[in-house]
């Protein structure tokens, strides 16, 4: 199961990271939306006159940082469940406040949602079962 788990991970990270890297530089490279069809109007309950500080945010934030939690999650590094459930509740809140800012919801607000709250109990079940494998090797040391 622990398998499975990680790979499911592994493609939710990498689903979010991608997706995240390419609208990110997209709204960084072309601030008024034009380049994925955003209107800028969508804006005009947020603080922002265009996108390139949410840009900069979703680059940085949900591409970069799932990148770099997909390589923890591969090279098995020590607290990779708690970075996994950690980038899921990021994604959560960002997918939480756009819609908050816009004040309009999409279905790509459900898919990247779904993916977030799906990254958090993923990272959690990895946690529970490295968890038991720890208690387990611990019992049987003694």
């Amino acid at each position: 199961m622990k398998t499975y788990l990680k790979i499911i991970s592994a493609f939710l990270l990498i689903f979010n990271g991608v997706g995240a890297l390419y609208g990110g530089w997209n709204l960084i490279s072309h601030p008024d939306g034009s380049s994925i069809h955003m209107s800028i109007d969508w804006l005009k309950h947020s603080p922002f006159d265009n996108y390139l500080i949410p840009g900069i945010i979703l680059f940085i934030v949900n591409g970069i940082a799932s990148i770099i939690v997909l390589f923890a999650l591969l090279f098995n590094y020590p607290k990779y469940s708690w970075l996994i459930i950690a980038e899921g509740a990021i994604l959560t809140g960002w997918i939480i406040i756009q819609i908050q800012l816009i004040q309009t919801v999409y279905f790509l607000h459900f898919i990247m949602g779904g993916t977030g709250i799906l990254l958090i109990i993923s990272g959690y079940i990895l946690l529970r079962i490295d968890d038991r494998l720890i208690e387990t090797n611990v019992k049987s040391d003694n």
